[in-house]
């Protein structure tokens, strides 16, 4: 459903003509901030622009159901006697909140103090429900429900106002000045229905009309009502699609938890087979090095023993040296044959061994 089917409003001219919404105050009790809503004067009273109106409705209208749209509430307020009636059924037919005995101080800024005493009004509640009213003295029976009647009448509409609500409609923002300073310093929106004698600078969506003529005032109820209950349908679609998307992917979340497991467990089964693949190769390994290590040793051990035998030989003689021109022949064989004392001890010394 769009936004234009809410701008789509079966209201005319002629339908706030006959509600009597053009009608305004005495021109002595005016307020010029209203000026350019008013259209004329006759016999002394202020005739308010109802084409201006209109579409002050229809955009109070969008608004409202944007707001609702949102997830957000809406409070009526409006405690003169002619409405309070219409404006509590309308908002309990919507499903919102609503104000129509009295407004209480701070009940926006304060709302602690607000919200201890709707739980005393529920205690009480309980207490007459379950029959502890039967068994205490009449006098007391009575104060009890005296202060439970009171709580009710001021606090019935805000009960399960956990939250501060999306905005406030207010009819007769002169008479509802302290539930409008209220939500400006809170900056919550603010519609409402402005006479000739009201200020419409203090409302974000004033809807310039006769707060006076219950006809005027249930017209703009209708107007907004149905607007609320457009965007609650519209609303419950979203968070019916909405609710289904998160039950999909926790679905989803469940099923990927449930495969992780599996998953983990594949790698520590292949990390358990290496260790045992491993095994068996090492075998020959040893073998082939320690072969290569006997080879190796005895090869060390030969070249080892070598230098050992030719340690203990003799050494050979130095050879004669040749002859020459200089030396004859006989001297230099008389120098090969003769040997020197020390050749002749190493020479007992090898014979001995």
């Amino acid at each position: 459903m769009g936004m234009m089917d809410v701008w789509d409003l079966d209201i005319g001219i002629r339908d706030l003509l006959e509600a009597g919404l053009h009608f305004g105050h005495q021109s002595k009790r005016w307020n010029p901030r209203m000026k350019r809503y008013i259209f004329d004067k006759r016999n002394g009273i202020h005739v308010i622009d109802l084409a201006k109106s209109l579409v002050h409705i229809k955009e109070s209208c969008k608004f409202s159901y944007d707001t609702v749209a949102s997830g957000r509430k809406i409070l009526f307020v409006g405690t003169k006697r002619q409405i309070k009636e219409a404006v509590e059924e309308k908002a309990i037919e919507t499903g919102q909140y609503y104000v129509t005995n009295r407004w209480l101080g701070g009940t926006l800024t304060n709302a602690n103090t607000v919200r201890r005493s709707v739980r005393r009004m529920k205690d009480l509640e309980r207490q007459e429900k379950e029959g502890v009213f039967d068994t205490l003295a009449k006098k007391e029976v009575s104060r009890l429900q005296n202060e439970l009647d009171k709580l009710r009448r001021n606090l019935s509409g805000i009960a399960d106002m956990d939250d501060l609500p999306g905005a406030l409609f207010v009819v007769d923002i002169t008479r509802e000045a302290i539930a409008v300073a209220e939500a400006n310093k809170l900056k919550i929106p603010v519609i409402a229905m402005v006479d000739t004698n009201c200020n419409p600078e203090l409302v974000d969506y004033p809807i310039p009309g006769n707060d006076d003529a219950i006809r005027a005032v249930k017209l703009v109820l209708n107007a907004v009502g149905d607007a609320i209950k457009k965007a609650s349908l519209d609303y419950e679609k979203i968070a019916a699609e909405l609710a289904r998307k998160r039950e999909q992917e926790k679905a989803a979340a469940q099923a990927t938890a449930a495969k992780q497991p599996e998953n983990d467990a594949k790698p520590r089964a292949r990390r358990e087979r290496k260790p045992a693949a491993k095994t068996t190769k090492p075998s020959a390994t040893p073998k082939t090095r320690a072969g290569k290590t006997a080879e190796s040793d005895a090869s060390q051990a030969q070249p080892a023993a070598a230098p050992s035998e030719k340690s203990t030989a003799m050494p050979a003689a130095p050879a004669p040296e040749p002859a020459t021109a200089d030396k004859p022949l006989a001297e230099t064989a008389a120098a090969a044959t003769a040997t020197t004392p020390e050749d002749a001890g190493k020479q007992d010394a090898a014979d001995n061994t």
